[in-house]
């Protein structure tokens, strides 16, 4: 990997009043995000993580100032990833990284494709949730921004920490309480699998879900539709027209889901950041949460089925 020089990388200064007043986010370009690292008023945080015992990403290279910030840290235990951490735990987290509720945040994910950027939308839909007013994600991640010719630094960042304090909304939060709700037709939501097909059919499960399916009465849109030719590229300019021809409006709440609220939390950011759409809700513990605590599900294959399936899925 090229690395250039921090002082050879022209890039134009922008203000803090002038960024406040261009907007900010949802999606930066890697040009826009270069221009929000020049002026030094935003906080980066990138969630790459690498294998073990390797050198992660960040240290082989990262956009200058930016804090390391793995994905890890915004995620439950093995056995329910989607589960959100306790607010006094991402209060912890969030404070020990430096964020603040009005400084503007970018998201750096390693932007490799479609799902890959299902981590940065999960960690975008934490920090609003949590608190924090400007947020953005560099469409394309570090692979765009690579791409476009910009700097990579291998300086470390040690945070400053702050006095975030996390109250943490449930605006955009859908309990497994809630979801039981509107399975059993007490509520109305329309339940939305972010998940590819085979698994809404029942034909594929997590590992760490007891058994394959999907919730009662759910339709599916994949996550991987908002994007175009480049998987690592969501289509803001499209998200409006597929979310009208899907049907998905003001007119009633939306509940996003997948396995462990990853591949949900994307369908969450096109509908809500980009599209638009009011009312829409990630359910985050997902299939995962869901079928281990044996509520009822739709799709679920016989045994003989399930073992059919799981032997043709080696081949």
């Amino acid at each position: 990997m090229r690395l250039i020089p921090l002082a050879a990388a022209a890039l134009v200064a922008v203000s803090a009043p002038a960024l406040a007043q261009t907007g900010f986010g949802p999606l930066l370009t890697p040009e826009q995000a270069a221009e929000a690292q020049a002026s030094g008023e935003a906080l980066f945080l990138d969630i790459r993580s690498g294998d073990e015992g390797a050198a992660t990403p960040y240290e082989t290279g990262h956009i200058a100032g930016a804090v390391p910030a793995p994905y890890a840290l915004f995620r439950g235990p093995k056995e329910n990833p989607g589960q959100v951490p306790e607010a006094a735990k991402l209060t912890e987290i969030l404070s020990g990284l430096g964020v603040t509720a009005d400084r503007p945040t970018v998201i750096v994910h390693e932007g490799k494709d479609a799902s890959d950027f299902g981590a940065a939308a999960r960690v975008y839909w934490t920090l609003k949730s949590s608190g924090v007013s400007q947020l953005a994600i560099i469409n394309g991640g570090m692979r765009g921004w690579q791409e476009a010719g910009l700097p990579l630094s291998t300086d470390a960042v040690t945070p400053e920490p702050s006095a975030f304090t996390v109250t943490f909304s449930d605006r955009w939060l859908a309990t497994q309480d809630e979801v039981q709700q509107v399975v059993e037709g007490k509520e109305e939501a329309k339940l939305i699998d972010a998940r590819p097909q085979e698994f809404w059919e029942g034909k594929k499960a997590a590992p760490a879900a007891a058994r394959p399916g999907t919730l009662p009465q759910s339709e599916y849109f994949t996550h991987d539709r908002w994007f175009g030719s480049n998987p690592a590229i969501i289509d803001a300019d499209r998200a409006q027209s597929l979310a009208t021809e899907a049907g998905y409006t003001d007119g009633e709440e939306l509940i996003s889901f997948c396995n462990t609220g990853h591949w949900a939390a994307t369908n969450w950011f096109a509908l809500s950041e980009l599209a638009g759409v009011e009312n829409v809700k990630l359910y985050p513990e997902s299939m995962v949460g869901w079928s281990n605590a044996g509520l009822p599900m739709d799709n679920v294959p016989g045994p003989i089925r399930n073992l059919w399936n799981q032997i043709s899925g080696v081949f």
